[in-house]
């Protein structure tokens, strides 16, 4: 499948490909999906290399105003593989991938592999996750993101505190990393988490969901993933924002921790069941 240039850049669409090697027979449980805001061209190389190893592949494009989503359409006018899904309007990460995640379930898929739009996310391991995934279908499949020189240092020891205080709610049960967003979520557990919640819509849906999602039970799994972060000139685009995001997150661990504590009966008995296995 190549690669279809934005119309940002005044370039049209090239004559259909073959699709990719490896990703021609279509899974009917698991499926990836691509919350998208903005990224640019990076989301058309994000597709390429996700359809190159997975078959199909969703992306939800929460209302960008920089083409990219005519740029998708085009795609998936080629692929068979790629579905288009546009919101009118910005509403958030965790937001676009609930949208995503109701239509997913409702087309009768039953996992999502979340990864980022912009490059960030190792295109080449959704296999490997997805084999987790299906080797054990109840389980949440948690990326455990391996940095490199390129992850800006006050964000690598940011989420570090985002981390012990998620441990702090789940008594340790195994959440490796909170902030990453490449994982394979159960449907069902996924939905019913965000069904009656006005949260976890923006930045604050993977360490939000996590937690969740382990205080109903899901076996918890962490794979190591690479992380490549962009330079501006390299096209490099995030819209974390250092004030509002942090504070969003306050938010969250405010709300979460009385809720850990009522909980707390559970936990332990949990972990005391876990440490006589």
């Amino acid at each position: 499948m190549p690669v279809v240039r934005s119309p940002l850049a005044g370039q049209s669409a090239p004559p259909a490909g073959p699709a990719p090697p490896g990703a021609t027979a279509p899974s009917l449980t698991h499926l990836v999906l691509i919350p998208s805001y903005n990224p640019g061209t990076l989301v058309l190389d994000t597709v390429h290399a996700a359809r190159a190893h997975w078959n199909p592949v969703w992306v939800v494009v929460d209302g960008s105003t920089d083409g990219s989503a005519e740029a998708l359409r085009a795609m998936a006018a080629l692929d068979s593989g790629l579905r288009v899904l546009v919101l009118g309007r910005n509403s958030g990460k965790g937001a676009a991938i609930r949208h995503g995640a109701r239509a997913a379930h409702d087309a009768g898929y039953t996992h999502v592999l979340t990864m980022d739009s912009d490059t960030q996310h190792p295109a080449a391991l959704i296999g490997h996750f997805m084999a987790a995934s299906q080797a054990d279908p109840p389980a949440l499949i948690l990326g455990e993101p391996r940095f490199d020189a390129s992850a800006p240092a006050l964000r690598v020891h940011a989420r570090k505190l985002c981390n012990w205080w998620v441990n702090c709610e789940t008594l340790w049960a195994g959440i490796h990393d909170s902030l990453f967003g490449f994982r394979v979520y159960p449907l069902a557990p996924l939905l019913a988490v965000m069904r009656r919640r006005v949260w976890m819509r923006r930045f604050d849906f993977d360490a939000e969901c996590a937690v969740r999602l382990c205080w109903r039970g899901l076996p918890l799994h962490n794979l190591p993933a690479p992380v490549r972060y962009l330079r501006a000139d390299e096209g490099g685009v995030s819209h974390f924002n250092y004030w509002r995001d942090n504070a969003l997150l306050t938010w969250m661990h405010l709300r979460l921790l009385p809720e850990a504590l009522w909980r707390l009966p559970v936990l332990l008995r949990r972990r005391g069941c876990v440490a006589r296995l």
